[in-house]
């Protein structure tokens, strides 16, 4: 006997719940059948998952990058007491703020310069490989 009754449950929208599931009906005019194909459409496939779209990604990171910006006026704003700063001999007065931001941007041009080194010396090595392996 089972325990499932014929009639639909009370409170719960139709094509919602485990009974949704066992219809081969569509929910509604642009839903897909569990087969993926469109019901109107014999043979036609449905791409499930289109995955991340160039759009998307420069939209994320145009988002993120205004977040950034953002943050670093924020920084700007209040860190906006006079410093003296001496380098290499000259000698000049900045925002702290704007101090800290050159530092910043410095540390990051040594790291991509030394990133840089490393991935050509990377390269040299691999094509050394390949060549003496073609030998």
């Amino acid at each position: 006997m089972s325990t499932e009754s014929s009639e639909p449950s009370r409170g719960v929208p139709s094509g919602v719940g485990p009974r949704a599931q066992e219809t081969d009906e569509p929910e509604g005019p642009l839903s897909r059948s569990r087969s993926g194909t469109d019901p109107g459409r014999s043979g036609t496939e449905i791409p499930r998952g289109t995955g991340v779209t160039r759009a998307a990604a420069v939209w994320v990171a145009v988002a993120i990058s205004l977040a950034v910006l953002v943050l670093l006026i924020i920084f700007f704003i209040q860190n906006q007491d006079q410093v003296r700063v001496y380098f290499l001999g000259l000698e000049g007065s900045l925002a702290l703020g704007i101090a800290l931001f050159i530092a910043a941007v410095g540390g990051g041009i040594l790291v991509a310069l030394a990133g840089g080194a490393r991935i050509i010396q990377l390269r040299i090595q691999g094509h050394r490989r390949r060549k003496l392996g073609n030998s």
